[in-house]
């Protein structure tokens, strides 16, 4: 089964989710905003694609914290705690696939590989 984690009102999750019914892919819905994510979940995705793929700072969510919140998060110990309560920065969508990070982002010549 696939999931899919974001935010319900993202247009790049939107996009996501409309391929993913359109191709008649059944998925799960995590949202961040009221499901929260969880710590494992966070240092498997590190580990799997990298903090850099799933720490968004050209978010404005990041752009508008406070620059010593912003030059605190210098591992991905330090980024997680940020990440958990500012769920905005993690990058979106992020479609996993039985724990395993399947795609971060919305490409659709990636989530074509889920048909192939």
């Amino acid at each position: 089964m696939l999931t899919i984690y974001g935010i319900p009102n993202c247009d790049t999750m939107k996009k996501a989710t409309t391929w993913l019914k359109a191709n008649n892919q059944p998925f799960e819905f995590h949202d961040y905003k009221t499901q929260g994510i969880e710590v494992e979940r966070l240092k498997s995705w590190f580990d799997q694609v990298g903090m850099e793929k799933i720490f968004n700072k050209r978010s404005t969510t990041w752009k508008e914290l406070p620059a010593e919140i912003q030059a605190s998060v210098t591992s991905t110990e330090t980024a997680i705690p940020v990440l958990q309560e500012h769920t905005s920065i993690i990058k979106r969508p992020v479609l996993e696939k039985g724990g395993t990070v399947f795609c971060v982002g919305f490409d659709e010549k990636e989530y074509k590989k889920l048909i192939d």
